[in-house]
């Protein structure tokens, strides 16, 4: 079974960065759940999550994202997503949500959306 792979730092400015790798799926959802949990626990609602490596997103591990955009809104941040796969962001965009969520090329553009 495919893992997931995930590094988190923390930016100037109050950004916390995540960078996945793997498989997002019903199997490791709860990984990604469980560490954006624990940055909201440290008042950090400004996330970048680097996508690059990330080979395969289910609507599960999309779930997560749905699912957190809304408190890290609430809290004056965003989740911006840098470099998603082709195969990620065709997920994104068959399950709608590129409309909501924002993307980046470059760690210096993501950052600006904030």
């Amino acid at each position: 079974m495919p893992d997931l792979k995930l590094h988190q730092e923390m930016l100037p400015a109050g950004i916390c960065y995540i960078e996945a790798e793997g498989f997002l799926d019903a199997h490791t959802f709860e990984e990604m759940e469980n560490l954006i949990s624990s940055v909201f626990r440290q008042n950090c609602f400004k996330i970048i999550v680097k996508l690059e490596k990330l080979d395969y997103i289910s609507s599960a591990g999309a779930g997560v994202f749905v699912g957190a955009i809304g408190r890290a809104k609430d809290n004056g941040g965003d989740i911006v997503f840098l470099k998603p796969s082709a195969n990620v962001k065709e997920v994104f965009d068959l399950l709608g949500l590129s409309a909501i969520f924002q993307f980046a090329e470059s760690r210096e553009q993501a950052e600006s959306c904030f």
